[in-house]
Formats: structure tokens, C-alpha cells, sequence
């Protein structure tokens, strides 16, 4: 039986295995059976305007929440704790879940860090981020002249 040697498969292998590694190191520990997540799921839309971020913290109260925005990044972090019971035939089982956690953003562009909106529903956190002034000018248009012949 032939096999066809293809050098680029060993470098998806490896980076398979490393992105297994930094998966399960920086992002879960297992607690029981379940997977905790120790950092939020992050989203970012950037618009010319402003950076709209979309943040994922279920089960955590608004007041356990702290956030700070500089002119560069945003940094969330809280305390977690959260509680499931089940009762089958006369015995409860109950889990504890608590852990801190911290998630720092580096942000592509400047904000004005003093008119960060925020709005937390459901787990959810959105902020929209504005940039600032130079930031949404940044694109220059350039005229081309087209050169005498």
C-alpha cells in the first residue's frame, strides 16, 4: 500500500495539538462532569464609528460585575457562582461552581474610554465602545494624477 507524504499535514497535527492545549489550559477547568468556563466568550463588531463588544457572562449579577475601558483594551472580571440542584428518587445532588476570572481585549483602535455605553440583559453584556475623533478620520483618500505623456 502507498501513502502519499504531504509535509503540510504534520504542521496541521501540531497546531491541532496546541490549540487542544491552550483550549483546555486558558479557557475551562472541569468541575464533576461540566466544563467551567473561567473567561467570558467574547464578540467585537467595529464599525467606523465605534467597536461594538459582546460579552457572555451567564449566571454572574451586574453588581459582581467590574469593567474598564481604557483608550486600548477592555478588561472584565467578576466572581462566579453558580448552583445546580436535581433531586431523582429521594436523593438531591447539588453543585457549586465559584471561581474568578479575568478577560482582558486589546482593542484595534483608540476609544474615547469616558463615553462607553453598556447594557446587561440575560447574561449578556454589550458595550459600544466610540472611537475617538482621529480614529474615525484615519482613511485618507488619495488623488491619483495621471502623468503627462
Amino acid at each position: 500500500m502507498l501513502l502519499r507524504y504531504n509535509p503540510g499535514q504534520e504542521f496541521n497535527t501540531i497546531q491541532d495539538v496546541i490549540n487542544g492545549l491552550l483550549d483546555s489550559t486558558l479557557a475551562s477547568v472541569t468541575v464533576g462532569e461540566r466544563p467551567f468556563t473561567r473567561v467570558p466568550a467574547a464578540e467585537i463588531n467595529e464599525t467606523a464609528d465605534a467597536i461594538h463588544l459582546k460579552l457572555e457572562v451567564p449566571g454572574i449579577e451586574a453588581k459582581d460585575l467590574d469593567v474598564q475601558v481604557t483608550e486600548n483594551s477592555v478588561t472584565i472580571s467578576g466572581d462566579r457562582s453558580t448552583e445546580t440542584k436535581t433531586e431523582d428518587k429521594g436523593v438531591t445532588r447539588s453543585e457549586f461552581h465559584y471561581g474568578k476570572f479575568q478577560r482582558v481585549i486589546p482593542l484595534n483602535a483608540k476609544i474615547q474610554n469616558t463615553n462607553v455605553t453598556a447594557e446587561y440583559k440575560d447574561g449578556i453584556l454589550n458595550l459600544t465602545l466610540p472611537k475617538k475623533e482621529e480614529e474615525k478620520n484615519k482613511v485618507v483618500k488619495v488623488n491619483l494624477e495621471q502623468a503627462a505623456a
